[in-house]
């Protein structure tokens, strides 16, 4: 009678990182053991998928670490080699510090998204609206660079969480939507009912790539290296925000393929009224 347990319990014992692909896979009848070996199973299966998308991670972050090295090493081996004139060296120079830079944004990337992963350190009512224009105002310089225009429809939406979170969860929606779009163009956010939308005319996203676009290292666009670009990590960030709130974090393709609109639906504090956001 015992056997199927003792076969549960030292399938479970003799499980690694180098095995975990192996399941109980106990064939018997309906009954307990069969619905506890199953869980294992389905339990295994979750641990799996978390591990192998650490190790991912892991990988990307490493390559893209190590890219910036590479190319600060190349630049003054061979752009300072022998004797450079003043010219060659005031352009290797601002080659360097904007790979410093690109490498200081990368590690700031990656130390919120760990702070975001660990939860919220406190919890106060925040006005979402007012975190939202206080956002784009502040994004306007980008926005006008990028000569993108931005349209603000702001209700009242209050939640409770960490307002340090919040804000770059809306500084990011924002910052990528103004990104990722074309010359002329145009953001739109919204908040209201529970939700912060964020929506813009940016390039064609096929449908199979939006939700992907939540994980770390993932780009609509093939990386460049022009001055300015992402890293990569905005939107897993706001992904991790949104999970310690415990809000619904949506993403979209725009009708007719032009753009991207982004949801988080949050537990509001209070009801929305007749004119909010539908």
């Amino acid at each position: 009678m015992p056997r199927p347990v003792r076969h549960v319990t030292e399938t479970a014992r003799l499980l690694s990182a180098t095995n975990l692909h192996e399941r109980i896979s106990r064939r018997a009848p309906p009954g307990e053991l069969k619905v506890l070996a199953d869980t294992v199973d389905e339990m295994l299966d979750r641990i799996q998928q978390l591990v192998n998308a650490q190790q991912r991670f892991a990988a990307n972050a490493a390559h893209e670490l190590r890219t910036p090295l590479a190319l600060q090493r190349a630049a003054a081996e061979i752009g300072l080699a022998g004797n450079p004139d003043a010219r060659r060296v005031a352009r290797i120079r601002t080659k360097l510090i904007e790979t410093s830079e690109h490498q200081g944004h990368l590690i700031e990337g990656l130390l919120l998204l760990a702070a975001s992963e660990q939860g919220m350190r406190r919890q106060e009512p925040v006005d979402l609206h007012e975190v939202a224009h206080a956002v784009v105002l502040a994004a306007g310089p980008e926005a006008a660079d990028h000569d993108v225009t931005p349209h603000l429809d702001l209700r009242p939406l209050r939640t409770t969480g960490d307002p340090v979170l919040l804000e770059r969860l809306a500084h990011n929606l924002v910052r990528n939507a103004i990104r990722h779009n074309h010359p002329g163009g145009s953001v739109t956010v919204r908040t209201g009912a529970g939700c912060l939308e964020v929506s813009n005319t940016g390039p064609v996203i096929p449908t199979r790539t939006v939700p992907l676009l939540f994980e770390p290292f993932r780009r609509i666009e093939e990386r460049r290296h022009a001055p300015g670009e992402g890293v990569g990590l905005g939107l897993s960030i706001v992904a991790a925000i949104a999970r310690v709130h415990s809000v619904t974090a949506e993403a979209t393709a725009n009708p007719e393929g032009r753009g991207l609109t982004i949801r988080g639906r949050f537990a509001a504090d209070e009801p929305p009224d007749a004119e909010s956001l539908r």
